[in-house]
């Protein structure tokens, strides 16, 4: 029997914090899990990375180098399986190249919490009321080759929470809000050296820009949604008609304001009020000042800001575009979230379907809720194909 406590354990483990004062906590992180196995089992790293049907999510530029004329994918990832089996993520995706130098994608994301019995009492013989917390987000991109080696996207994105409760007191109505993505996407020709033939990609994804979140319409009860800045580099090592191995590096930094000391006497200590007028501070900052501000609001300065920037090295080897193997490392300051896990991955591709999955492993001491989950990914390609550059 799942109960209402559940939902408060998810809120917040679905952070991927500690309970320290200046970890970010961004509204409906659900958009920064990655969805598709294929980026899982490379660490999260996608921005820079070949193009696939799970671009939307990464990099949306990425479409316009797409070899493939179309392409449909669904992805699925439990969540939080050592405490229930009903939470999970899945995800739709569909891209169509209009032409050699211009794509078009959408995509839905949705986030099931399961079902959560409530009771008025303790009473377990009470009829339970059943509700069933959810979050989504529909996508819709558009990206374009502004040269034969560098692409531009833009994106945009409905998001909606349904994650309140009804009590006799008020209503259970959904938060919503929207947001963009601006992203830019590089890939070289395919470059010859002494041993084998190379090829550079590179990327950059600004994602989630858009007004806060709030149930109640309530300026200071609201939250940031995950605004961040994705920026990546990848090589492929083509070493002959057969084998390729991809190497990425990927950094990634939330453009959220950095929650303050909530010591605002500094005397040491900390009294409710101080604390209630910190978060009430917090609230007041704009979107937009927030993403601006995010840069150099760290109460300890650079060395702080630096430790908001989250890394992610990948690799992976690929035998005739058919059989991939996939590794990753992931890293977060234990200040800002200790998010720190390892990665293995798998694809198998025959004709026009293909099959990835994943599997990670915490190296941290604060639990991963996708800790020792696989990930699946199912996708199918149509249509004609198209040479890369």
């Amino acid at each position: 029997m799942k109960k209402i406590t559940l939902l408060f354990i998810f809120l917040f483990v679905i952070s991927f914090t500690k309970a320290q004062d200046r970890v970010i906590n961004p509204g409906v992180p659900f958009l920064l899990v990655a969805a598709d196995a294929r980026a899982a089992g490379m660490a999260d790293v996608g921005v820079a990375t070949s193009a696939d049907a799970f671009s939307q999510q990464w990099n949306p530029a990425k479409y316009a180098f797409a070899t493939d004329q179309k392409g449909f994918s669904i992805s699925y990832t439990p969540y939080l399986t050592d405490l229930v089996n009903d939470i999970s993520l899945g995800q739709l995706t569909y891209y169509q190249k209009l032409n050699e130098r211009s794509a078009f994608a959408g995509s839905l994301r949705y986030f099931g919490l399961g079902e959560i019995e409530l009771r008025e009492t303790g009473d377990p013989n009470e009829s339970p009321r059943i509700v069933s917390p959810n979050e989504f987000a529909i996508d819709g991109s558009y990206s374009l080759k502004l040269s034969e080696k560098f692409s531009m996207a833009i994106a945009g994105r409905f998001i909606n929470s349904n994650l309140k409760v009804a009590s006799d007191n008020n209503d259970a109505s959904s938060a919503s809000t929207f947001a963009v993505d601006v992203a830019g996407f590089y890939q070289s020709e395919e470059i010859a050296y002494n041993e084998f033939n190379g090829r550079w990609r590179a990327g950059f994804n600004i994602q989630n820009l858009g007004p806060k979140i709030s149930y109640d319409n309530d300026d200071f009860n609201n939250n940031f949604i995950p605004a961040n800045l994705k920026i990546g580099t990848g090589f492929d090592f083509i070493l002959d008609d057969y084998n390729k191995v991809a190497v990425n590096v990927e950094f990634n930094k939330l453009l959220v304001p950095t929650p303050q000391d909530p010591d605002l006497n500094g005397d040491g200590t900390v009294t409710v009020e101080e604390r209630n007028q910190n978060n009430q501070n917090y609230r007041a900052i704009g979107w937009t000042s927030g993403v601006f501000e995010s840069f150099g609001d760290a109460p300890d300065g650079f060395s702080e800001e630096l430790k908001e920037v989250t890394y992610a090295v990948g690799a992976e080897y690929l035998y005739q575009d058919s059989f991939a193997m996939r590794l990753g490392y992931f890293h977060e300051s234990p200040l800002k979230g200790a998010r720190q896990f390892f990665s293995l991955g798998a694809g198998f591709k025959y004709n026009v379907v293909k099959v990835d999955v994943s599997y990670l492993f915490s190296a941290s001491k604060v639990k991963n809720p996708l800790e020792n989950t696989l990930r699946f990914s199912l996708t199918f390609n149509f249509g004609d194909k198209y040479d890369e550059y």
